[in-house]
């Protein structure tokens, strides 16, 4: 079935606790640091009931209508539907919402096309909430990495009296497991219906009780969510902050107080390996990601029209310097746009009647991406110059006793005094502001540090067949026969 958007809002009225520092935030649609965002989410619900995008973003099965990103590929087709899919929904948001409700959904999806990775016990549970969460057209979250300062296995050890925050199980009996302790980061989770709860970090020998991998209501009793500090409550007018004022899509830390979980939502349990495992030896972490890289282009998409339409406003679309930056972000815009459609064109069988993008281009857009986004906002930068700091300090200018005087000194021929402010207001919400900051740091780690994705691509280079490209040409060849050893 799929939500609509007012469905949406009613279920995020469901008693949750969300803390925005000592505040107990009592109505999450209500509260001014998260009601326009809730509000844009409701709106990506609301798309996917649109006529005119009813069939790219859900499909048909068994008589029920779902979303297009709970979607197991069979074949090239499905793979270009779902990434359509991911285009419209990050188009919506300007790519500001990385974890938009496809991100994690995707993930889920990921794992459930090869189930058989899982513990016996634990597949069917696994296919089950799967089906639920796409029944439900959950907005699922996922809270995946241990508290900074926790990782350390042997730390506990070495500090008398130290006891490591992790999320663990504490307790067990024949309705479920009941977990304590804290788990990072919960993007969108304040918006969400439900959070993940799992590894994407390898643990070590004795961490069996942290290998807990479920899915848990955000409104589960004993869990709360503790919100960083929120953007849009800040944010003031739309005009002076547009994408503060609505696409904050908030991080927060998953803090659980003897939470219990029944079995059905219980996906690992005591076992070290396969809590990481579950995500890369199956499509998971792949479509996950294939939703960040598709949400990146959208975002870069953003970066290159304000980039023109500055350089229009300012005067120097005829630099042929300018120009030729503009080029290269063009050039850029492009480079990522193939790397998605080659994910799909060069997908990979999973041997079992379904398909999975391809890994290895995947895994090289996402370093690409991440590796880049710092000079792609340093080049907007540039052909910003110092125009913004020109601009009055908000919108209160056109109050009747400076209107006249902003409108006549402020304006350029072809482009009013108004709409030049609203263009770099909207420039520095993008590469300046906190909001700005805020996504700089997102998306040099959204899917670890470089080295982390970088690994990744180790991992999926086929060696061997680059070590046979050498090979053959070494082979073609040989040492003079004089110069050769007896």
């Amino acid at each position: 079935m799929l939500k609509s958007g007012a469905d949406y809002l009613d279920g995020l009225r469901d008693g949750r606790v969300v803390y925005v520092g000592g505040e107990k935030v009592a109505d999450v649609t209500a509260h001014p640091a998260f009601r326009n965002a809730a509000r844009t989410v409701a709106g990506l619900y609301d798309l996917k009931r649109d006529p005119a995008h009813h069939d790219s973003l859900s499909y048909e099965e068994e008589g029920e209508r779902h979303s297009m990103y709970y979607l197991l590929p069979r074949d090239r087709d499905d793979l270009l539907k779902r990434s359509h899919a991911h285009k419209l929904i990050s188009d919506q948001t300007y790519g500001l919402f990385g974890r938009s409700p496809d991100h994690v959904a995707s993930f889920v999806a990921g794992l459930a096309l090869q189930p058989e990775i899982f513990q016996p016990d634990y597949r069917d549970n696994l296919l089950g909430y799967y089906r639920r969460a796409r029944s439900a057209d959950s907005y699922i979250a996922y809270a995946v990495l241990p508290p900074q300062g926790g990782r350390d296995p042997e730390f506990s050890q070495r500090q008398p009296g130290y006891v490591s925050p992790s999320l663990r199980v504490i307790g067990e009996d024949n309705s479920g497991v009941t977990i304590e302790g804290i788990k990072t980061l919960a993007t969108g989770g304040v918006l969400a219906d439900e959070i993940w709860l799992g590894n994407l970090q390898p643990l070590g020998p004795g961490q069996e009780a942290l290998s807990i991998t479920c899915a848990v209501p955000v409104a589960a009793e004993g869990m709360s969510l503790w919100a960083r500090k929120p953007l849009e409550r800040d944010a003031g007018s739309e005009f002076d902050s547009p994408l503060a004022h609505r696409f904050d899509e908030t991080d927060a830390v998953v803090v659980c107080r003897g939470v219990k979980v029944p079995w059905e939502n219980v996906f690992v349990h005591n076992h070290v390996a396969l809590s990481r495992e579950i995500y890369i030896r199956t499509p998971s972490h792949c479509f996950g990601n294939h939703q960040s890289n598709v949400r990146f282009w959208s975002k870069l998409r953003l970066i290159l029209a304000l980039a023109r339409r500055i350089a229009d406003v300012n005067g120097t679309i005829k630099i042929p310097a300018v120009q030729e930056t503009l080029g290269r972000l063009a050039a850029y815009e492009a480079t990522i746009a193939a790397m998605v459609h080659g994910q799909c064109m060069a997908h990979e069988d999973l041997g079992n009647g379904y398909v999975s993008f391809n890994r290895r281009y995947m895994y090289g857009a996402l370093s690409w991406c991440t590796e880049n986004y710092p000079m792609l906002c340093d080049t907007l930068r540039e052909l910003m110059g110092g125009g913004v700091f020109m601009m009055p300090a908000d919108i209160s200018v056109l109050d009747q006793a400076t209107r006249g005087t902003f409108e006549s000194h402020w304006s350029t021929p072809g482009q009013p005094a108004l709409d030049r402010m609203k263009l770099f207001k909207l420039a520095w919400d993008l590469v300046g502001s906190e909001f700005g900051g805020r996504h700089m740091q997102y998306e040099k780690f959204y899917a670890g540090p470089s080295f982390v994705v970088r690994n990744h691509s180790f991992r999926e280079c086929p060696w061997g067949e680059m070590a046979g490209v050498l090979d053959r040409l070494l082979a073609s060849y040989d040492i003079p026969g004089e110069y050769r050893t007896a």
